[in-house]
């Protein structure tokens, strides 16, 4: 029987995800020979304050739109909706929705719903310029993060005209540490990637590693491959870690993978 060599094989990859979200990732780079070292750099609960999501969920029926820019987003209403006795897929038979993003999409299709618009590229941007109809005199509803998120959708749609609720839904917060295995692995600088899926993944990447390695923690990823998911994670880690080795030409963790075949072959 002939050796089938997988392009990743004996590469240690770091994904940086929250705990919840790594597993169907895991996979795609397992299948290609990976090892895949664990670095939660999110957990994602609740906001705060969750009475301005609660006030903008008990009259959701009078929007016109509901806008979706993550599948955290998607979770976190359907769970407050779901305390008052409906659901997002009760609510969407009568409020369109618009996500950005394919695993955005995809949380709604887990859902049995299927989205009223998916931009054709996975950024805010093409979601802007391809919306299906003018957003004048629309009321639109925006649940977000609540900090650290762009503002783009939100700004874009008041000066067309909407009127915007833009409330958090959701928080992602800076885990306590990294996984002795995976600070073993760094310490030995035998990291060959790292992943970063969102901009929070790559600040908090690095208060993690100056929390356990100080402040020459740059210095043990020198021959560390970072790769990104798209142009806002891409700004944000040339900012933090000075530098890109390449990003994913399709903004989805396929892209990523795809970048990753790339980068080593």
């Amino acid at each position: 029987m002939l050796k089938v060599e997988l392009p990743l094989h004996q590469k240690n990859i770091i994904i940086t995800r929250s705990k919840d979200k790594i597993s169907d990732i895991r996979k795609l780079f397992t299948d290609k020979g990976a090892r895949i070292l664990d670095f939660p750099a999110i957990d994602v609960g609740y906001p705060d304050n969750l009475n301005p999501l609660d006030d903008a969920l008990s009259e959701i029926d009078d929007f016109h739109w509901i806008i979706f820019s993550s599948s955290n987003g998607i979770k976190f209403v359907d769970e407050r909706l779901r305390n008052i006795d409906t659901s997002l897929k009760e609510c969407s038979r009568k409020v369109k929705i618009a996500v950005v993003g394919e695993k955005t999409s995809s949380a709604l299709n887990d859902l049995g719903i299927e989205a009223d618009f998916v931009p054709p590229e996975f950024v805010a941007e093409s979601l802007i310029e391809n919306f299906p109809v003018s957003g004048y005199g629309l009321r639109v509803f925006l649940p977000r993060v609540q900090t650290g998120g762009r503002n783009l959708i939100a700004d874009e749609f008041r000066n067309s005209g909407s009127r915007v609720v833009e409330v958090a839904a959701y928080e992602t917060r800076c885990p306590k540490s990294i996984p002795p295995e995976t600070v073993n692995f760094i310490a030995n600088r035998k990291v060959d990637a790292m992943v970063f899926s969102s901009g929070k993944t790559v600040s908090n990447s690095a208060s993690l590693l100056e929390k356990e390695f100080g402040e020459e923690w740059l210095t043990f990823l020198e021959k560390t491959k970072l790769l990104t998911i798209g142009p806002q994670t891409s700004k944000i880690c040339l900012n933090v870690f000075g530098r890109v080795d390449l990003e994913a030409e399709k903004f989805t963790f396929e892209g990523l993978l795809n970048a990753a075949i790339d980068i080593f072959n």
